[in-house]
Order: structure tokens, then sequence, then C-alpha cells
């Protein structure tokens, strides 16, 4: 619990949560965060930068849970401008209100707080936070959420001596705001400046370890564009669980980790006492940028030395077999006793095929991406509170196709329907020559199969319809595809984007929105009571306090 003593504002949240999730059950247990959002000064890379802090720190501090705790966040926005915090993975059942991207939630002003209500339904693993508006994520604000299990459902591998969170990502010298005004004049970005491990750059980043004991590593990529591959001198790394999913204990010797996924591994420190070389480097990159961090065996005398261990460059081939190897275990339990197994996503009937296809053009002379032709613009109004006060002419359902349709790119707030409860298949095909990187918010699915050319009907025969690993982003390598089931089971407004940040902003995105006939709480929760309302949705009454 992240609290200072008692306080006005504690009272309120208590009585705002407990109304507004009275349907939650009461031994579901509540967690409070204050978080302060600032501008502060930051050397990741040796020079002075205007970095978004939280609390003081870059990065952020992590978001601690256990499954089905309510999770009560109270964000004060000092910065000059409007913010919002999104949560990478966490699914928001049936509150898509909560996801905190500008198309379901409306921004902090300056200077004003808004309190997050999620909850970390059915969910164990391990995520991380952003800051989801404008190009503040090239700025900071993000960090680690690790969701563990309930103690009485059984963990596949004994409790490991720590757990740390590794925050990996691209990095700019460049401010943000200068960033942001060079995909508004419509060009692309420069490549970066280097790669960071915690918010470092070279050397600056230090885990201490006990030798003969095994810890836990949590790694996300946080950055901007490029996928990384992250590995550990002279040790090896058993993985254990991608993005709320128990996997097959595989060991490997290095991790491709694209851009916005997670993964945990665990590592014995079984090596002769010193320290060594953490790193993480660029992959399918003309340039390879890499970074250090430090093991440290506590009983050390001896600091890293020899070359940095080298890692793959441009192998797709490489990639794309570790990715196919890792699986479910079927007889572990996630979140709910049950095994993982348990739930037959092979044996379910296709209801809808989507196929969803890139492109990269320009559009009235400036640079910009689209999926199925169509580049996403903002509304002037989120589209949950317009789709929930029936506000006309915000966005139409049906505005992008669910197949490619040829046409030259435009413009347009795309927003595709499906039907609560339908089971679809999700074809993402990539005809350019870098790899890409899918996630949907609000859910998780099975990635059934990816291979090079295009995709066919016939390709299915090539589908993992047994242990696929289930999570929530995922690449597509060039000129391939990559193909997932996915259950429709919750209801809302969901973001479907590119983790390529500037290719986010500038419109590779749209909205799939989920819906149900029913108004019930049993399929989607009522919209929050201290919900901010703008756009056209200012002045309209959410619910009486």
């Amino acid at each position: 619990m992240v609290l200072k003593g008692s306080s006005l504002w504690q009272r309120f949240a208590v009585v705002l949560v407990l109304s507004v999730f009275a349907l939650v059950q009461s031994e579901d247990p509540y967690r409070f965060f204050n978080w302060n959002v600032t501008y502060g000064d930051i050397y990741p890379l040796g020079v002075r930068q205007q970095g978004i802090l939280i609390n003081g720190q870059f990065p952020g501090p992590d978001l601690y849970s256990v499954t089905n705790d309510n999770l009560i966040i109270n964000v004060y926005n000092n910065l000059d401008e409007p913010f919002l915090l999104s949560w990478n993975g966490m699914q928001q059942r049936r509150n898509s209100y909560e996801d905190g991207v500008y198309g379901t939630t409306c921004p902090i002003p300056p200077g004003k707080n808004f309190t997050y209500i999620l909850q970390a339904k059915d969910q164990i693993g391990t995520f991380y936070y952003f800051p989801s508006l404008a190009f503040h994520k090239a700025a900071g604000g993000f960090g680690g959420i690790r969701i563990l299990s309930r103690p009485r459902i059984p963990v596949p591998f004994p409790d490991p001596a720590s757990d740390f969170t590794v925050l990996i990502g691209d990095w700019f010298k460049t401010d943000h705001k200068k960033l942001q005004a060079k995909l508004d004049r419509g060009h692309k970005l420069p490549f970066p400046d280097g790669i960071l491990i915690n918010g470092h750059g070279p050397n600056g980043a230090f885990f201490t370890v006990e030798q003969g004991k095994t810890y836990r590593f949590r790694i996300s990529n946080v950055g901007l564009q490029n996928s990384l591959n992250f590995r550990i001198q002279g040790h090896k790394m058993k993985l254990v669980e991608v993005e709320g999913t128990h996997t097959v204990q595989t060991m490997y010797e290095s991790l491709d980790v694209h851009v916005g996924q997670s993964y945990s591994v665990l590592v014995t420190m079984d090596q002769s006492a010193q320290d060594f070389y953490i790193v993480a480097s660029t992959r399918f990159t003309d340039k390879i940028l890499s970074t250090t961090a430090t093991l440290h065996y506590s009983n050390s005398n001896k600091a890293v030395s020899g070359p940095i261990p080298g890692g793959p460059t441009d192998q797709i081939d490489w990639s794309l077999n570790q990715a196919r190897s890792i699986r479910t275990n079927l007889t572990a339990s996630g979140p709910r006793p049950n095994p993982q197994g348990s739930y037959h996503y092979g044996l379910i009937n296709i209801t809808r095929t989507i196929k969803l296809v890139s492109s990269a053009d320009q559009v009235k002379g400036k640079q910009r991406y689209a999926v199925n032709s169509v580049s996403f613009i903002p509304a002037d109004t989120p589209l949950k509170l317009a789709d929930y006060f029936k506000i006309g002419g915000v966005f139409r359902v049906e505005s992008i196709s669910d197949k490619p349709t040829g046409q030259n790119m435009y413009l347009d707030t795309s927003v595709m329907g499906a039907d609560f409860r339908a089971f679809v298949e999700i074809v993402f095909e990539n005809h350019e020559s870098i790899v890409q990187s899918w996630h949907i918010d609000g859910y998780a699915f099975w990635v059934v199969g990816m291979d090079g050319g295009l995709w066919t009907p016939d390709s299915r025969k090539e589908y993992n319809l047994r242990d696929a690993v289930s999570r929530s982003t995922t690449q597509v390598y060039p000129r391939s595809w990559t193909a997932i089931y996915m259950a429709l089971d919750n209801v809302g407004m969901w973001n479907v984007r590119t983790q390529f940040w500037a290719r986010q902003y500038l419109g590779q995105q749209f909205y799939l929105r989920v819906y149900s006939p029913v108004n019930s709480p049993r399929d989607e929760y009522p919209i929050p009571k201290n919900a901010l309302l703008c756009g056209r949705a200012q002045g309209k009454s959410t619910r009486p306090l």
C-alpha cells in the first residue's frame, strides 16, 4: 500500500471505490497508490534531458498486485499538458473506461488529478504501464507491473530469492516535444541514440545477487521501435512466463524481446564469484546499438571483464524458431486453480476471420501509417464516451474493413465492430521489410501460427492448436504473417495498435468495439462515477457520487 498517513482523499477514494465496485467480492483486497507526475532532469545517456517522473522516479515505481486485487491509483498531473497512463497487458475486464488511451479515457488536465480504479481480475504475470498521449513515452513515465498468484494457487516453480523488474528499450537524446513536432511535420524519426536498462545507459544499472540462489527477472521492452535481444554473460535463462501465461520451461542463452513484449525468466547464480555483463542489443538493424548492466555477485571481488557477449543481429529464422518454441505449460495453473490447458481453444469453431495489413505512405505530403488503408485520426471525444452517451458524428462502426481493400491510404477515425462472445481468427500480414509488433488492449490471444510469405487458408494446416502461447503483444516478421485466435469475452472499446510508437502516433491503430446488446453489469461495468468528461461529452452526467 502506498499511502502516507490518513487524508481526505483516502477516505473519499475508499467510499468511491466501494460504490463503484459494489459488484466485486468483498474478499478482494484494495491497494492504494498516490502518484505525482512531474518533469525532471534525467541523464540516461550522459546529457541532460527533460524526463517524465512518477514520484520523482525514472522509470516509475513498480505496480505490485495479486490476482483480483483492486488497484486505486490517484494520479496528479503536474505537467504543462494533458496526460494519461495506460496499462499494457492488463485486461480491464468489463471496464474499458479505465484503459487509459484517448479512445476510452479523457486526459487528465494540467494541475488536476484522476483516480484510476483497476482490478487485476483473473490475471497473473509481467506487464508494464506507460504514458499513452502525444509522444510522452519518449520521455519516461513508464514502469513495471507484476501480478502475483494468490497464495493457494500453485505456481510451477519454487519461489525465487528475489524478483527484479528489467525495463529495456531504445532511447533518443532529443526532447520528446521535438520528436513529436518532427512527426507532426510529416517526417520519420531518426535512428535512436542508445539503449537503456532501467533508465540507465551503459554500465549504469546494477543487480546484486547471492551465489547459488535463483532469481526471477521480469523483462519488458518499453522502447519506441526496436526489437532487442537480452542475455546475461555466463548464465542461461529459464523462461517461465510470458505476459500472464506460464510457459513450458525452456532454457535460452538469449531472448528476442520485441517492442511491447514482456517475459519472465529464472536465472540461477551458478558461476564463480565475480561480476557479469547483462546485455541488450538491437535486432534487425544495420547499425547495432547495445548497452550493458552489471550482475553483481555479493561475494565478488572481480569486476566485469572481457568482451561483451555477442548476440544475434539480423537472423530472422533464428528469431522465428525461438518464437515457435515458446509454448503454454498446459498442466500449470494460471490465475485460477484449473490447469491452463483446460481451455481447448483449438476445438472452438471460428466465427469470423479478420485480416489486417499495415502500410506506410504519404497523405497530403506527410508521412502516415495505416491498417487496411485507413490511417487513424483521433476524434474530438473519446470513442467510449461517445458510445455511452450516444453522441452522433464522432465515429462510425465499420469505418475500417476487416479485410485489406487495396484502396489508397486515407484518414478516418477507424472503428471495427465485433460481437460479444464471438471467437475470431486475426491474421496480421506484414508486406514491409521491418519486424512489426502488434498489441490488443483488453485481451490475451493465442499465437497459433507465424511464417514467411502471404497467408492463405492452407496456412491453417501449420497452426498450433494445442499449446500456443497466450499473450497480448505479438511480432510479425518482415514479409510474413502471424495468426492469432481470440475469444471476444470482454465488452468494451479496445485499442488495436502497433507498438512502434511513431507509427501508432501517425495512424497505425484502430479500435475494436466489442458490443453486447444486453445492458447488464454482468457484461460491462457502468461508466465510473468519477470519469473525466471532455469534448462533446463535457457537461454530461455520469452517475451521482
